[in-house]
């Protein structure tokens, strides 16, 4: 093994050391927007088309929805369909059983899709009043001045 051969190791070394690039992961990034016609879907599904890495683009008038699938950032897809006018958001829905409270007012809402509900953290409770905890001393057993009736 020559000085040319050292050379070489030395600079194999020192290229595999550097940073390499994140092979990005395929992702699906689904958006709510407000589409009135099939001029507008076919407006967004152009845009949304154009993003670099976007292999897929299904555009749903009916729910109103539009699903890139490919080599994307949600950021830039988001970026995208905001360029074409129309009020976009991140798709908010989620299936009903996939949520602790569904009916809570946080996560029902009418204009979503059958058996979705909003997404909502896991923290959100039911908010519970001071009225409930007065009623339940009223009728409680341990209350010497509870109801009568009882």
């Amino acid at each position: 093994m020559g000085v040319q051969g050292t050379l070489e190791y030395f600079s194999d070394l020192l290229s595999s050391t550097k940073k390499k690039k994140k092979k990005k992961q395929i992702q699906t990034v689904a958006l709510k927007i407000r589409m009135d016609c099939e001029g507008c879907a076919r407006k967004v599904k152009h845009v949304l088309s154009g993003v670099k890495g976007a292999k897929s683009v299904e555009v749903d008038l009916k729910q109103q929805k539009a699903t890139v699938t490919g080599y994307v950032e949600p950021k830039k897809v988001l970026k995208a369909a905001q360029s074409t006018k129309k009020k976009v958001e991140l798709w908010p829905y989620v299936p009903y059983t996939m949520v602790a409270n569904p009916y809570i007012s946080l996560a029902y809402d009418k204009k979503a899709p059958p058996n979705m509900v909003r997404k909502v953290a896991d923290t959100a409770k039911i908010p519970e009043t001071t009225m409930d905890d007065r009623y339940i001393q009223m009728f409680s057993d341990e209350n010497p001045n509870a109801c009568s009736i009882m």
